[in-house]
């Protein structure tokens, strides 16, 4: 098939763009060639003529989201419609990566596909609205949700967590937010997988097992060998501009149910990021 990807130079689109190259053609995109908040975008994505379209292309600073809530919705949710748009003009299927962020942490056990979204943040409200426009303007489309994204392009937890244990001896860390860490050579993989089925929906995709932040960063230390101690804090001690939810765990349901292959425990694929297996 042949594939365009947008945001192909973000952390996901890093690992996504030669997983599909492997089998299909692929054209890669980011805010370089067009930007998707210009209505424009709608025509230079029809030029291209793609079977299927990945969209990655998103503002994901959570915090900045916050203070900057027009571009929010100016990339998430309205980038959004024009790329859904000119999927509708090319009759091609899209595929929408949106976040865990949608739903606003109050269960206890994980989340369904079919759980109600209840968004806390600016983050979470704008990919929420771009998940409305992908169903409003179009019938056939992947929607997959995922959480805790790491990646070797960009900022990611493991680094941040590296990178302060080479300034201190004790991190603090807290422990009072729950989720499933998702590597993307991993996401990459299931991705690359659902779009070649034709089974159309919406999917929750993240490495198996989970834990809270503390737990992460502890096993990190632990896999490096390094002589830190981390320590447990809470999100009230350690305030951040958008909220987050408690516990944003995603149950597999919907992708294990029409057969999609597992994706490794977020120990396992840890230890291949860190390059120990």
């Amino acid at each position: 098939m042949r594939l365009l990807v947008t945001g192909a130079r973000g952390m996901l689109g890093n690992d996504l763009v030669p997983e599909l190259a492997s089998r299909h053609e692929v054209v890669g995109v980011d805010i370089q060639e067009f930007d998707i908040t210009n209505p424009r975008a709608i025509r230079e994505i029809e030029q291209r003529k793609p079977e299927r379209v990945m969209h990655l292309a998103a503002y994901t600073d959570v915090d900045g989201c916050e203070s900057q809530s027009e571009k929010a919705y100016a990339v998430n949710a309205l980038g959004t419609r024009h790329v859904a748009l000119a999927c509708q003009k090319l009759n091609a299927p899209m595929l929408y990566l949106s976040t865990d962020y949608v739903f606003d942490g109050t269960k206890a056990t994980p989340y369904y596909e079919w759980d109600a979204p209840n968004p806390r943040s600016v983050y979470g409200k704008s990919k929420w609205a771009g998940e409305q426009e992908v169903r409003q303007h179009l019938s056939r489309f992947f929607l997959v949700r995922t959480s805790w994204l790491v990646g070797k392009k960009g900022r990611n937890f493991v680094d941040t967590i590296l990178r302060l244990a080479g300034e201190r001896d004790v991190l603090e860390v807290v422990n009072d937010q729950r989720g499933s860490p998702t590597f993307t050579p991993d996401l990459s993989k299931a991705i690359s997988w659902l779009i070649e089925s034709d089974v159309f929906g919406t999917y929750h995709i993240t490495n198996s097992g989970d834990c809270t932040w503390y737990d992460f960063a502890g096993e990190i230390i632990r896999q490096t060998g390094l002589k830190k101690q981390v320590r447990p804090t809470d999100s009230q001690t350690y305030r951040r501009p958008a909220e987050r939810p408690a516990y944003s765990v995603l149950s597999n349901f919907a992708y294990q149910g029409i057969g999609g292959p597992s994706l490794p425990s977020w120990q396992e694929a840890l230890k291949n990021f860190l390059g120990k297996s």
